[in-house]
């Protein structure tokens, strides 16, 4: 009985626990997907704010908000397009490496150029401007070779999977404009009979003799007397002789 109610126990416990798990886990999975949702939504929020500033009046306020957009755009779509591809290349898993190593030097960029934008002194920010935009051009740059090379051998790829798919098409299609019915099967050719084997002196073998009674002669058949001539209807009749 006491064994029976520590099985009973230990069951319950293993239910709790796995219920507390089960429980931490949909709690860590909510969380991330609302964490997920407020980035997304930061971000939006940001590049409307940076595509708003770029239209302002000329300055160093507006060239950083260019730059800041123009870096969080091509990062971004590198991004996207990189984990996208790699779902069915594994070959840009090597890719997806470098563009991290390239996504830290481009995160350092963007926090600096944010910081830059509440930066007072003007005429110091101005002269910064052309560095920070040759900075932002080399990521940009790496950025894009990187997206425009996976973008590249996808379409390789499909163009070589669509030539392959062409020439089966048109193979099959050959095949199916060839309608020429088989030949009918040869008609079996008449049977003959087999010829007599030959005896030992290499002769046919002798009709058996016909029987005779006594001492009498073979009767030979009768030969049978030809049928009447058959007169057709377009066979004319013979005339009578003619007599004088």
């Amino acid at each position: 009985m006491e064994a029976l109610v520590t099985v009973f126990a230990v069951l319950f416990l293993l239910c709790l626990a796995v219920g507390a798990y089960a429980a931490v886990k949909a709690v860590g999975a909510a969380k991330r997907g609302v964490d997920r949702t407020i980035g997304q939504a930061r971000r939006a929020v940001e590049d409307h704010a940076l595509r708003a500033k770029s239209f302002a009046p000329p300055g160093p306020g507006r060239e950083l908000a260019s730059l800041r957009l123009t870096l969080r755009t091509s990062m971004r779509a590198t991004q996207d397009a990189l984990y996208a591809g790699a779902a069915e290349d594994e070959s840009l898993k090597e890719s997806i490496a470098l563009f991290e190593r390239l996504s830290a030097y481009g995160r350092e960029l963007d926090a600096e150029l944010r910081r830059l934008e509440s930066e007072p002194d003007r005429a110091t920010l101005a002269q910064q401007i052309p560095a920070l935009r040759e900075r932002t051009q080399r990521v940009t740059r790496s950025a894009d070779s990187l997206r425009w090379a996976a973008r590249d051998r996808a379409r390789r790829f499909a163009e070589d999977d669509l030539d392959e798919l062409s020439a089966q098409i048109d193979v099959e299609a050959g095949a199916l404009r060839h309608w020429t019915r088989p030949a009918p099967p040869a008609a079996a050719s008449p049977s003959w009979p087999e010829p007599a084997p030959a005896d030992e002196d290499g002769q046919g073998m002798q009709e058996p003799p016909l029987p005779t009674h006594g001492s009498a002669t073979v009767q030979q058949p009768a030969i049978t007397p030809p049928a009447p001539r058959s007169v057709f209807s377009w066979q004319k009749k013979p005339r009578p002789e003619s007599t004088t």
